[in-house]
């Protein structure tokens, strides 16, 4: 079967490769179609083609105005020439699609299948609610990574419960084995080797909790707590509010450096706060697989991870369960490896990217027989 996975913007690179190698050992020929990424180096293709066929002139700083302007401007054309590339394929899998209203009018005559990786739009402006129910409607198949996921799609915004289908997240298990690994940065090398670190990494955005983290960690002396990942909010009143034990590194994290902090913490925390458009997270797949013990809180589809029992589950803007959680878990070092186990095991199970291109592959068999 040819597959054309879809990702104009390079939203979800580590998705992006997983998902396209993973139905490569299935079987299927798969171009993964996207565009340069901007923050770092991306995963070598493992039995796919890879092709940057999006914004090739775009330039400027990432998330610049002219950068951004710049690719709006090549959109249209781009996927133009997807609709032409895309003849030649069986089914166009889109993993994000980023202009909604004009994509709708732009989108290849095939077989379309849409992963829902925001439910709904993060911070909606007029009408692109509207336009993302009117591509999900569109489209033959909707992907999504949780039973919380499909219930939001099909009660929330009425999508026809026939055509939006669980298949869940895998976990990033391919960061657990790079060629290269760099050491973590000179600030944190060495520091109190023997506390636990508990780790919130990824975008710093207002959803996800880092407030309410911090309220947390009051009262918490015995580890340190890092916050890592390029911020997309002012830090600085956090900063000021910032316990002891406290220690902020906000920027982009590259693949190759990326495991150092994940092998050096002892447990993962996730503590977001909004849960409308929210399925899953890339922190969490990075999470299980390098088998860390994992809090979460009740948002999304957090707590099916819960239920297969690796994680631990609070409930969202309760700072003071939030700090018994990671109490607990910093005091008891065989619980962490058990919840660490815990998650080993659900990687090789639900959350294995091999069960999911199987799951997938299976969904557009019954879309081209359709």
């Amino acid at each position: 079967m040819r597959v054309d996975l879809v990702d104009p913007s390079a939203y979800t690179p580590p998705y992006d490769h997983a998902l396209a190698a993973a139905l490569a050992r299935q079987g299927a020929q798969v171009r993964l179609l996207t565009s340069r990424f901007v923050y770092g180096s991306v995963p070598a293709p493992e039995g796919y083609e890879l092709r940057r066929s999006f914004y090739r002139h775009a330039r400027g700083a990432p998330a610049s105005r002219i950068r951004l302007a710049l690719k709006l401007a090549e959109h249209v054309p781009d996927m133009l020439r997807l609709r032409r590339i895309a003849r030649e394929t069986d089914i166009v899998h889109f993993q994000w699609l980023a202009v909604q209203a004009l994509d709708m009018h732009l989108l290849p005559d095939r077989p379309l299948v849409l992963t829902a990786h925001d439910l709904l739009p993060r911070e909606p402006r007029p009408g692109q609610l509207r336009a993302q129910r009117q591509l999900y409607d569109r489209v033959q198949a909707v992907v999504v990574h949780s039973d919380y996921g499909r219930r939001t799609l099909v009660q929330g915004l009425g999508i026809d419960a026939a055509k939006v289908h669980v298949i869940h997240h895998g976990a990033f298990d391919h960061l657990t084995r790079l060629p290269r690994e760099r050491p973590l940065p000179p600030g944190l090398q060495g520091v109190a080797p023997r506390r636990p670190v508990v780790l919130s990494f990824g975008l710093i955005r207002p959803y996800k909790g880092i407030e309410d983290l911090l309220e947390a960690w009051h009262g918490i002396t015995d580890a340190d707590l890092w916050i890592v990942g390029r911020s997309r909010m002012d830090l600085a009143s956090l900063r000021e509010r910032a316990p002891a034990g406290v220690r902020f590194l906000p920027r982009f994290v590259a693949d190759d450096e990326l495991p150092a902090f994940f092998r050096r913490a002892d447990v993962v925390v996730l503590p977001y706060v909004q849960a409308e458009r929210f399925d899953f997270s890339g922190v969490l797949a990075t999470a299980l697989a390098f088998g860390k013990a994992i809090v979460l809180t009740d948002v999304g589809g957090f707590s099916e991870v819960a239920e297969a029992g690796a994680a631990r589950l609070v409930p969202s803007h309760d700072p003071d369960r939030l700090r018994g959680a990671l109490e607990e878990l910093i005091g008891d070092p065989a619980e962490r490896e058990r919840l660490g186990q815990a998650a080993r095991t659900a990687v090789q199970q639900r959350y294995s990217w091999d069960a999911a291109a199987r799951k997938t592959l299976e969904l557009y068999g019954t879309i081209r027989r359709a």
